[in-house]
């Protein structure tokens, strides 16, 4: 028996036709602004990209462990040691943008002065305790606090977490004098859970990662892989990017 024409139209070309799903592996600080460009990239495609966003360490170890993706998205270190490892292909790289580092506290809290570098550290010092992630963030903060030579004072009151999201929920569930650091747009999605965004870091110590996407060598969708990865870096996606707090 043969089949009607429009059904073996849509065999030939199967799941593209009515839209293929993309694994996308990213880091969480651009998860505001790549959750609207995803919705429009399907809207415009018909295409849907499934997000799982992690830490920078916690995407190298699913990548290193053989989960298969389509897309990654990640700051550069991972991302060139991919690179290296003939994991993404190497002509697929766009830049989507950069983040910076915020300060948070709870949002009945009174706000730290944060106005200038010495008073930065000054409210850092009497603050109760402090609270940031052990990713990107939380390792630049580290080795920053050690240059300006507050390291060892604020050791025994600082508290670590895994991802930005357990640092916000730790400072909403806070008390006292306690200060949040975390990517700004990370801080953004939680300013109405009762969160209160005080500011950038001070200009002279104010730390951006950068962060590209590329195509995964093992994509299971390869062409649609590097179409989402473009259409990362179009004018209109990147306008909903910078709306996000992503530079």
């Amino acid at each position: 028996m043969r089949l009607p024409a429009a059904f073996a139209a849509l065999c030939i070309v199967s799941g593209t036709a009515v839209g293929a799903d993309l694994k996308v592996l990213s880091a969480g600080a651009i998860e505001p602004g790549l959750v609207k460009v995803a919705e429009q990239f399907r809207k415009d495609t018909g295409h849907r990209a499934r997000i799982t966003f992690n830490t920078a360490p916690q995407l190298e170890k699913r990548i290193s462990g053989g989960e298969v993706a389509d897309v990654l998205i990640a700051p550069p270190g991972l991302m060139d040691a991919q690179v290296r490892h003939n994991k993404i292909e190497a002509d697929s790289h766009v830049v989507v943008g950069r983040v910076g580092v915020g300060v948070v506290v709870r949002a009945d809290a009174n706000e730290p002065d944060i106005a200038n570098l010495d008073r930065f550290k000054q409210s850092l010092q009497s603050a109760d305790s402090l609270v940031y992630n052990q990713a990107s963030t939380g390792l630049y903060l580290e080795r920053m606090f050690d240059l300006l030579g507050i390291a060892e004072p604020l050791k025994s009151k600082t508290t670590r977490y895994a991802n930005g999201a357990q640092v916000l929920e730790h400072v909403i569930a806070g008390k006292g004098n306690e200060i949040g650091f975390g990517a700004i747009t990370e801080i953004r999605l939680f300013e109405s859970k009762g969160l209160k965004y005080v500011g950038p870091l001070p200009a002279q110590i104010q730390n951006y990662t950068s962060y590209s996407a590329g195509v995964l060598s093992d994509a299971p969708t390869p062409e649609v892989a590097r179409d989402f990865v473009k259409y990362l870096a179009t004018p209109a996606s990147k306008a909903a990017f910078f709306a996000a707090g992503i530079e």
